[in-house]
């Protein structure tokens, strides 16, 4: 007998369901069954977020920082791209402060990636489409195409490691808590950061210490995203094929709550089963373990 050839497994979300429904004893067949199996799926997707790594997710971002002068610059960034389509960029300034003549919204200029683009801080609120906006030191002027997305920022889960890259060099900065950066003393106080503090808010930044001293100098660090939202029936699901099985046991545990709670701890057990045989791969295989012992007196 000859063997397939393929590689190509997988299930749309209206497959999944039907699986998870027949493990409940149940039968897929109504447009609510579908639509309450799509929601408990986006909650499955949560539940993985708060639960730590999905190596599939990572994406790695490399964003320039700003210094504005000897004594300002641009300490705090979105994690992530808010990208706003203009008339005309040119004739702004890298790091000035663009404000809405209609909205009176406020964001800061971080790069200008076309003529028509640039990338900015978090807005202090949503511009308005056509509005002019105006440029804090270069007073020039432009129309707004549309209130730029913030979905790729919120789209952030956390931050792992970060380095800063000077001159094709890479500087490892490490990461400190809310704590630790609101106990520095001078904030503003310029050189080649060496911290970085994580704000997770919906809308999540990253604050660099010292404040950059250059407009060369790129922080590159790599991100975890939220898993892609299940929308339609047909849409697959952005994780891959090794978590099927998760999947599956996952939805099928979370309609037994709503529909079958006979089976919901049998299929508890299974889904927890399924879940720790998939995040125990999802590692960096290949990477040594090194204890390092700590030595400490003691006084008599």
């Amino acid at each position: 007998m000859a063997t397939s050839g393929s590689v190509d497994f997988n299930l749309d979300m209206a497959e999944v369901t039907e699986e998870a429904f027949e493990r409940c004893g149940l039968e897929f067949r109504t447009g609510y069954d579908s639509a309450t199996s799509r929601r408990s799926l986006n909650f499955l997707f949560a539940d993985w977020a708060n639960r730590g790594l999905n190596l599939w997710t990572i994406e790695k971002i490399t964003q320039t920082v700003s210094q504005l002068s000897t004594s300002s610059a641009i300490t705090t960034y979105p994690i992530g791209t808010i990208t706003m389509t203009v008339g005309a960029s040119g004739s702004f300034s890298l790091g000035e402060t663009i404000t809405g003549g209609t909205s009176s919204v406020t964001a800061d200029i971080i790069t200008k990636p076309s003529a028509t683009t640039m990338t900015l801080t978090i807005p202090s609120g949503s511009f308005t489409a056509s509005e002019t906006i105006t440029g804090s030191s270069s007073a020039a002027t432009t129309t707004v195409s549309a209130n730029p997305s913030l979905a790729d920022v919120q789209a952030t889960v956390s931050v792992l490691e970060a380095v800063v890259q000077r001159d094709s060099q890479d500087i490892s900065i490490t990461r400190i808590s809310r704590q630790e950066y609101l106990s520095i003393p001078t904030k503003t106080t310029q050189g080649r950061p060496t911290q970085f503090y994580v704000n997770r808010q919906i809308t999540p930044t990253i604050t660099l210490w010292p404040a950059p001293e250059n407009s060369t100098d790129a922080i590159i660090y790599y991100r975890v995203k939220r898993i892609q939202d299940v929308d339609a029936a047909t849409n697959t699901a952005d994780i891959p094929f090794r978590f099927l099985p998760c999947l599956v046991a996952g939805l099928a545990y979370y309609l037994s709550l709503k529909k079958a709670p006979q089976r919901t701890q049998l299929l508890k057990m299974l889904y927890e089963e399924e879940f720790e045989r998939a995040s125990s791969e999802d590692i960096d295989h290949g990477i040594p373990l090194r204890l390092v012992p700590t030595f400490q007196s003691l006084r008599v």
